[in-house]
């Protein structure tokens, strides 16, 4: 695919090892004193985000994000270093103030994703945590100054990687927000 860099992880192609994964440390990118966050769980719906919020490497048009219930997350050490990157977003995403990594990103407000913290995976020490199963927010990468002759390009990559590409979540999560957006309406039983 030429020039086309979708994420370090990802452009030498998928690398689960089938492991069962149960949590570890997350590290910012600082050489001395990095912030370190510990994840006390496995975490879900891992995939390869295009959305202009998220943390991504250097040269990296996407992002890895996944989710992990936030009473499992804790900042074991520099916690003095970390700042809300955008205080009125959804996601409280805490990133390192000195090397800007995103640590970790909480919701907090009243959403079908309260109690969940964003994290990148691949800033775990360890390894073993599900491989990315989708994309989401690909037609995103394009308000990124990303060019939109090459959007197939990208789509065709990532299906050959295996992630759905969609301009939203993935169908899954798509039916988790209406089922709990229909319920707060009354739509539906509670």
């Amino acid at each position: 695919m030429g020039n086309l860099h979708l994420h370090p992880h990802l452009d030498g192609g998928p690398r689960g090892s089938g492991k069962q994964f149960s949590g570890g440390v997350l590290t910012c990118a600082c050489s001395t004193n990095p912030v370190k966050v510990k994840v006390n769980s496995d975490i879900a719906h891992n995939h390869a985000c295009g959305c202009t919020k998220c943390w991504k490497p250097e040269d990296a048009t996407f992002s890895i994000v996944a989710v992990a219930a936030t009473e499992k997350v804790e900042v074991l050490e520099n916690g003095d270093k970390l700042a809300v990157v955008d205080p009125s977003a959804l996601i409280q995403r805490y990133a390192c103030k000195d090397c800007g990594v995103h640590m970790y990103g909480p919701v907090e407000r009243d959403h079908p994703f309260q109690g969940l913290s964003f994290i990148h995976p691949e800033r775990f020490e360890e390894d073993g945590w599900a491989e990315p199963g989708f994309a989401a927010f690909v037609s995103s990468i394009i308000e990124s100054g990303f060019s939109p002759e090459k959007m197939d390009e990208v789509r065709s990559r990532l299906k050959e990687l295996g992630l759905e590409p969609y301009d939203c979540l993935s169908p899954g999560l798509m039916d988790y927000i209406a089922t709990w957006t229909a319920k707060k309406s009354g739509a539906l039983p509670a």
